[in-house]
């Protein structure tokens, strides 16, 4: 008999082992798609999913590891029988899971999550979908995997196959040791980042991504979200209403595929740069402080700068989603937080590579923050450079490489890309904990000066970066997109609500812009943007229903942006700011009208139940 030192280690192993098991099974059942990935692709679906097989492992562990514990400081306790009817249970329910989850996504073309839940209350149709379902077939496979794990089992892992040590104190500090370990797995490792479904996203294609994932992980996580992202809590009024009320806020811009005469090739290059929480309140050119952003202003008066773009939320993966797919964003949860979501909406990213463009993404921190890896994934991104792909020496204590190390490694590459191409640069220095490479320029060590100084310091990288990028033989060729994530709260300490918390800069300058020094005073939201940018360069548009062309004169100028819980509205006539829990405005200008409210409203409801329905 084995000592029980090895024991949780081989349970551990037993449940991967199921897993990897249960991919096989996947990629076997969906043969016809598995024939389309090579073999490397193949391997690697076992390879990057192995994390989430060990995430959801230790989650199973956790009450065997636990009951362990307690049996090596009670050795009269005995726990053969309780993990034995533990692991036969879940390896029973998770074996017909997974099952159903093997003809579903033949339907749905994603893996099992809470989705079915949204059909509980029409079991006759629920009933009728399963109808032409295998269901002997699956029914077989279930109670094969239920009855080969289960004989592995008793045969290999049956705690009965142990004997417990003499030695009560050093048993007992090992049990403690695994069940402590377990965090490690369960959080994806020691990163500071917590493990999302894009560990999982490695490939162009869609199934290569899906059949990496832990199917039980997914659910879970999904079942975890569902209670606020799974049905629409903002209920004004009725939805032909509301639907009817945006529609006509968007109606007022339809694409024309007019071409316009103020870029000067027929095909540029398009560099969008992203600044992270680049407020306004820090733009001399949009009101703010002087001398923070020298060289984002002196880019503004080189080219066209909008004075009046809100940004749709507060946080980065949901600015990220409003600038790149022009879609709103949602109050209590984050649409990039759902793969199968995110597969659905337009990117520019896909405009541009159909049109033939070399498309890049460029990050210097992790991709896997808030699962943008799968958002950008879905985009069908040519190349993505994240932290792995810079030196350690270049990364601050916190997110990664510093904003002037991104650029120079922007530089490099574009110098070497195929023409035309579509880049995203996304900086990361003047975001907490706000460590820069430079002496700060402006005096105080309070936050509100650590991040004044490093706002001063990626406009300066991002100047540095525009003097060299004017040397290029590219440049001359090329649309420059500026814009910003979101703001922030300082300097000020803006409430929540506050519209001045949300103002960005939006710029669109470069070698191939005719126009020098103008101004566009339309009051526009970060979800325009998309649509702002292909009409300037006539391609098609209409696939970003919430984006309007803020070139093209419009009669209803809006911004609409959203925060815990609520909403800010803005019009010519003036700034609304809504608490959805109490029901009330929090903020209404005297030029507000019992209109605008319900539009604002019509907004929140139908925005929400657009994202639901996805």
């Amino acid at each position: 008999m084995k000592k029980s030192f090895i024991y949780q280690p081989l349970y551990f192993f037993f449940w991967v082992l199921y897993f990897i098991v249960a991919r096989a099974l996947f990629l076997m059942y969906h043969a016809e798609h598995s024939s389309e990935l090579t073999t490397p692709e193949i391997l690697d679906t076992f390879l990057y999913g192995l994390r989430l097989d060990f995430s959801f492992t230790a989650y199973i562990c956790a009450i065997p590891f636990f009951s362990l514990l307690l049996a090596a400081l009670w050795p009269r306790l005995r726990v053969q029988g309780f993990i034995r009817v533990y692991t036969f249970t879940l390896v029973v329910l998770l074996s017909f899971l997974l099952a159903a989850d093997l003809e579903l996504y033949t339907y749905w073309g994603f893996r099992l999550d809470a989705t079915p839940l949204q059909y509980l209350n029409t079991p006759d149709e629920m009933a009728a979908s399963a109808a032409a379902a295998p269901l002997f077939l699956l029914l077989l496979l279930a109670m094969v995997l239920s009855s080969a794990s289960v004989i592995v089992y008793r045969l290999f892992f049956d705690l009965e196959k142990f004997i417990y040590p003499r030695n009560k104190r050093n048993y007992s500090a090992f049990s403690l040791l695994y069940l402590a370990l377990l965090v490690l797995p369960m959080r994806g490792g020691v990163q500071q980042i917590p493990i999302n479904q894009s560990v999982a996203y490695f490939s162009s294609k869609p199934y290569a991504n899906h059949a990496g994932l832990n199917m039980p992980w997914n659910l879970m996580h999904d079942l975890i979200k569902y209670r606020k992202a799974g049905k629409n809590p903002y209920k004004y009024m009725s939805p032909e209403e509301a639907a009817q009320r945006v529609q006509h806020l968007y109606g007022a811009t339809p694409f024309t595929g007019s071409v316009q005469q103020d870029v000067a090739a027929s095909k540029p290059n398009v560099l969008f740069i992203i600044l992270e929480s680049y407020t306004a309140k820090f733009v001399e050119s949009l009101g703010g402080e002087q001398g923070v952003t020298p060289n984002l202003d002196r880019l503004a008066a080189e080219g066209i700068s909008f004075t009046n773009i809100y940004a749709s939320g507060d946080r980065s993966e949901k600015g990220m989603v409003a600038l790149l797919s022009g879609y709103p964003v949602q109050t209590t949860t984050s649409i990039i937080k759902t793969p199968k979501k995110t597969a659905q909406l337009p990117q520019l990213s896909k405009v541009f590579k159909q049109q033939r463009y070399s498309t890049s993404y460029y990050y210097g921190g992790e991709l896997e923050f808030a699962n943008i890896r799968s958002y950008l994934m879905n985009g069908a991104y040519d190349r993505l450079i994240a932290k792995d792909d810079f030196p350690a020496s270049s990364y601050n204590s916190k997110w990664g490489a510093h904003d002037h190390i991104l650029f120079e490694r922007v530089l490099q590459d574009l110098n070497q890309e195929q023409n035309p191409f579509f880049s995203t640069v996304y900086t990361l220095s003047s975001h907490e904990p706000f460590e820069i490479p430079i002496e700060p320029v402006f005096d105080g060590n309070d936050e509100e000066a650590k991040f004044r100084n490093s706002v001063y310091y990626t406009d300066q990288a991002l100047g540095n970066f525009i003097k060299q990028a004017k040397q290029e033989p590219w440049w001359q060729n090329t649309i420059v997109v500026i814009t910003a994530d979101h703001g922030h709260v300082m300097p000020g300490n803006d409430p929540p609500y506050a519209p001045s918390k949300y103002h960005i800069p939006f710029v669109i300058t470069g070698g191939a812009i005719i126009e020098r020094g103008v101004k566009v005073m339309t009051i526009g939201s970060q979800t325009d943007i998309a649509a702002t940018l292909l009409a300037k360069l006539n391609l098609p548009h209409q696939d970003f229903n919430w984006s309007r062309n803020l070139l093209e004169p419009s009669p209803d100028s809006f911004a609409f942006y959203v925060f815990k819980d609520g909403f800010g509205y803005i019009t010519p006539q003036g700034i609304l700011t809504f608490d959805n829990n109490a029901q009330q405005p929090i903020t209404s200008d005297t030029g507000i009208t019992e209109e605008q409210l319900r539009n604002g409203k019509a907004y929140m409801q139908y925005s929400f139940e657009d994202f639901v329905r996805k």
